[in-house]
């Protein structure tokens, strides 16, 4: 079996921050150090750092007053803001820079005078959060149905954000279907969509020119990851989510001559070399690395973090 891996795939730069937030803290301040939410959506990520000792909450009201307190990638409201003010929490922001540029640019269109629509999906931590970070009412639409449903007369000056996560792709058809219906409207450059969501789904599609099947590493409730297993399905090629190899179903495989591999911005590579390994225990594979972009953004960190070095690690050095 031939397993070919779609370049870039995994981890993006506003993950990789995430994480070493989390890690340097509990390096700088000691366990435990309180996570609200999943830090990003992957749960073999959030396992290894609850054993370092974060601790995950749903709520602000879970972490004692002062306490060293993480957001997610994912960004929060204001309101979440204001109750770790009122709480004394030592709060390190681990929002990813390109969703807070979101938040900006949504409060800059309000700020001129102009109606905020938001292209996200209906409960996703980002779009909440992006929603409650602007003041004002922020019209969420899915579809271009809901555009036309936007209780907004025709002359309304408006403007669009969307949810990082989209890709333009999938913003597209929404946008065209705004333009069309709102004579004066603004909305961010095309180019501002996150850079690691346009470049994995454009791999995935490279891929399935050239893979039987399709397998994309990844958590259930990780939306870039759920999208890359649609657009595998879009190219015709059978594609399949799956968390780490003691998911791989063999029936999925069976007869496959190539198999593709891509990971979502939250998968750790570690789990793409655990579904390799699965495949291997079904029969010999052979592995190779499709051309592609090579990624090599680094986002700062927090200022109470970056003069902070932690120690090295027995048998390594510290990254």
């Amino acid at each position: 079996m031939q397993v070919i891996l779609a370049q870039p795939r995994g981890f993006c730069a506003g993950v990789v921050r995430a994480i070493e937030i989390v890690e340097r803290a509990l390096e700088k301040y000691g366990a435990p150090v309180y996570v609200r939410h999943e830090i990003v959506h992957n749960r073999h990520v959030v396992e290894s750092l609850r054993a370092k000792g974060a601790r995950f909450i749903d709520e602000l009201s879970e972490a004692p007053a002062g306490a060293v307190t993480v957001f997610s990638a994912h960004g929060v409201t204001r309101a979440v803001e204001d109750e770790a003010r009122v709480r004394g929490l030592q709060v390190l922001n681990a929002t990813c820079p390109l969703v807070t540029k979101v938040h900006i640019q949504g409060k800059n269109y309000v700020a001129n005078g102009r109606k905020v629509i938001l292209i996200g999906h209906a409960g996703h931590p980002e779009v909440l959060g992006t929603m409650g970070q602007i003041d004002g009412p922020v019209h969420l639409v899915q579809t271009e149905a809901d555009v036309d449903a936007l209780p907004l007369a025709a002359d309304t000056p408006v403007s669009y954000i969307t949810q990082t996560t989209l890709s333009v792709d999938e913003t597209r058809g929404i946008i065209a279907a705004l333009r069309r219906r709102f004579s004066d409207i603004v909305g961010p450059d095309t180019k501002d969509i996150c850079y690691a969501t346009q470049n994995r789904q454009a791999a995935v599609r490279e891929l399935g020119k050239r893979a039987d099947v399709i397998l994309v590493v990844g958590a259930v409730n990780s939306s870039n990851s759920n999208r890359l297993r649609e657009i595998g399905a879009e190219t015709g090629v059978p594609s399949y989510l799956l968390a780490d190899g003691s998911e791989l179903d063999p029936a999925w495989v069976r007869g496959a001559a190539v198999v593709g591999i891509t990971a979502g911005a939250s998968a750790p590579e570690s789990m793409v070399a655990d579904v390799i390994d699965a495949l291997r225990r079904l029969e010999p594979v052979e592995v190779g690395v499709m051309d592609g972009i090579e990624e090599n953004i680094r986002f700062r960190l927090p200022s109470q973090l970056i003069e902070f070095e932690p120690e090295p690690q027995a048998g390594g050095a510290a990254r």
